[in-house]
């Protein structure tokens, strides 16, 4: 499990004052990005071995509005590993209360997009639930 934080910043809010919907993919997208980091998978690397990790399917469930200069706190941890894809679950938090929760499943490509496995140099064992 990783684990980071970011601040509410004024234009990712909608005309409600809450944070617009579609900002939660960017703090999802940063806080994975993080988590690989966390684990130890180099993804700058891994694109230069002509390899990736693709977002295949995201499901979010909001819960309760965040707005300006809240601190949210996001998780993110491997829930399933198959061949050439996974599934990581991601919790959104403003203190104790759950602002959003989602499942991100994704896919390993080759540099075409192609679905590979991926090579066992960049098969992290923190891809594993």
């Amino acid at each position: 499990m990783s684990e980071c934080t970011l601040k509410v910043r004024t234009y990712e809010c909608d005309s409600y004052g809450h944070v617009n919907n579609a900002n939660y993919l960017n703090y999802l997208e940063f806080a994975r990005y993080e988590f690989l980091k966390a684990i130890g998978f180099d993804y700058p690397e891994v694109i230069r071995a002509g390899y990736g990790l693709l977002v295949a399917r995201i499901e979010i469930d909001y819960k309760r509005p965040a707005v300006v200069d809240d601190e949210l706190r996001i998780r993110t941890y491997p829930v399933k590993k198959g061949a050439v894809s996974g599934i990581f679950a991601q919790e959104i938090r403003r203190g104790e209360d759950l602002i959003a929760e989602a499942k991100v499943t994704w896919a390993s490509v080759d540099s075409a997009g192609l679905p590979v496995k991926l090579p066992p140099e960049w098969n992290n064992p923190g891809l594993q639930p």
